[in-house]
């Protein structure tokens, strides 16, 4: 089954919050390998100007895989997660995120093509505070394989 084209701009209703800790965000540095005082270290986030500590760059896919399920689990869309691989990630940041952030995405399919029996779905997660101030844009790009 191809994915439904008719999807493309539709945006999907904000997530519940998450609230970053301090804890994930070093269990997150330590399991990807990145050994930056800022990442581990309240002090050190400081002295950089940070409120606490900084999520390493990468750190919002853990929040966004697991919004992008509002789009992955619409029934209608006719994506089968079972057919699919991660083709492209991308972040545009607008500030790091630090701990104690209190953030929600917004998921919005921003194209569908299908091409040589194959799906492709862009879809982009805009992440802010709950007080709405901006802090990352996220897009992905998963290619459904076709069957034959």
């Amino acid at each position: 089954m191809s994915l439904d084209p008719s999807f493309v701009g539709r945006t999907y209703p904000p997530t519940a919050p998450y609230q970053v800790g301090r804890e994930k965000i070093r269990e997150f540095a330590t399991a990807i390998g990145a050994t930056d005082a800022a990442y581990h270290d309240p002090d050190a986030a400081r002295a950089l100007g940070h409120p606490d500590v900084v999520a390493p760059p990468t750190f919002p896919i853990m929040i966004t895989m697991t919004a992008s399920r509002q789009i992955i689990e619409d029934p209608a869309l006719g994506l089968d997660y079972s057919r699919v691989v991660h083709g492209d990630q991308r972040f545009r940041y607008h500030r790091p995120v630090v701990a104690g952030d209190e953030l929600v995405c917004v998921n919005t399919v921003e194209e569908i093509t299908n091409r040589g029996g194959h799906g492709f779905l862009t879809t982009r997660t805009d992440v802010s505070t709950v007080a709405g101030e901006p802090v990352v844009t996220v897009w992905s790009k998963l290619v459904v394989r076709g069957e034959g």
